[in-house]
């Protein structure tokens, strides 16, 4: 028994140098394997060289013990070699070089998406000043719900009524409570911001087909184990950005009620996604007192609008010409010909079909 243990704490102090890409190796392979239907798991296979080592060292069956974990990391070792040789190789700089403008648009695309989600929405709850609470009452007798409260421009602190109103009521209770007045400028501000969400969602979307497209014309050229054990590495090796497919750039809102003992509280979160920024709009709409004039000629830019103008101009950009039947993957954007900056109105003469990359260079400017 003291020859086991002597071996062991010598593969250990062998293996101490390559565990971190063994173990690293392992994981990339369980994740990949596990995606698969009908592939076995890595799981499986340790569960089953666990068994074979313990049969094995209860038999006290030292050398097959020695022989067949030998031959096992060995085999991962060349693994990882071989993944390293192969990325630095002239093949796959050759493949990597034929569709490097490819994924230049794609990363060009993914840029444009992450501006589009810093666009702005300056909605704040009233400021009546910071302060601080601090509670010296004893063990049985402190509020809990205190250390709940937050101050925030994004956060007002408010009634149980008022909660549970804007739960009933949303839209409603934002715009009274965060100073969202009913007037034409603040609706063509949530207008852009709605347009631009939805380029972001749409965007996403198009970069991961993109992707996909691109990774599927050069798949007879990337050896099976690259492509089914490291997909990541192979995106990443091959210069595609990572994509923030996340919705946190949603802007959210919340009423927060904290009661006076402390003992209970609720909050009302709400999120400015593209659902409610539809909301929105329309009640805006319906709360801005319009002349006869502009409102006959007016149109609000929701997304049943982006898509009537887009169907109107079949799918194609006015400036250059690309249409989804030339480039499926292509996002297409809603432009105010004449800005609203400039005096523009968001009506159907006025808006017109752009690819993103058309829209980016006409910025603010009015087009001969």
């Amino acid at each position: 028994m003291q020859i086991i243990v002597t071996i062991i704490i010598i593969l250990i102090v062998v293996g101490y140098f390559v565990v971190s890409k063994v173990l690293s190796a392992i994981a990339t392979a369980t994740t990949a394997l596990a995606k698969k239907k009908n592939g076995c798991t890595i799981g499986f296979f340790i569960i089953l060289y666990s068994v074979f080592a313990v049969v094995t060292l209860i038999e006290e069956n030292i050398i097959v013990f020695l022989s067949v974990t030998f031959s096992l990391l060995f085999l991962i070792i060349a693994y990882i070699a071989y993944i390293e040789i192969y990325f630095k190789s002239n093949r796959f700089n050759q493949i990597k070089k034929s569709i490097s403008e490819h994924i230049n648009n794609c990363n060009e695309l993914n840029h444009y998406i992450e501006e589009l989600k810093d666009s702005y929405v300056n909605i704040k709850s009233y400021n009546y000043g910071k302060g601080e609470i601090t509670d010296y009452s004893i063990y049985n007798f402190k509020r809990p719900e205190w250390r709940h409260i937050i101050q925030s421009n994004q956060i007002h602190n408010c009634s149980a009524s008022v909660c549970k109103n804007a739960i009933d009521q949303p839209i409603k209770y934002l715009c009274k409570y965060f100073n969202i007045e009913s007037n034409e400028e603040e609706l063509s501000k949530f207008e852009k911001v709605l347009n631009d969400f939805i380029s972001v969602e749409q965007g996403k979307a198009l970069v991961k087909k993109e992707k996909e497209s691109i990774i599927s014309s050069i798949s007879e050229s990337i050896p099976y184990i690259i492509k089914q054990f490291n997909e990541e590495k192979l995106t990443r090796k091959l210069g595609f950005e990572t994509v923030n497919i996340s919705d946190t750039y949603f802007p959210t809102f919340t009423f927060q009620y904290v009661s006076a003992g402390g003992y209970s509280s609720s909050k009302c979160v709400i999120k400015l996604d593209l659902t409610n920024l539809n909301k929105l709009i329309t009640y805006l709409n319906e709360k801005i007192k319009w002349g006869k004039s502009i409102l006959g000629q007016r149109a609000l830019m929701t997304s049943t609008l982006r898509d009537e103008i887009k169907k109107r101009d079949n799918y194609k950009c006015r400036l250059c010409g690309i249409c989804i039947e030339d480039e499926p993957n292509i996002l297409l954007e809603i432009d105010h010909i004449i800005p609203l900056s400039k005096g523009g109105m968001t009506t159907y003469d006025n808006l017109q079909t752009l690819c993103w990359k058309c829209n980016r260079a006409k910025g603010a400017k009015i087009l001969d």
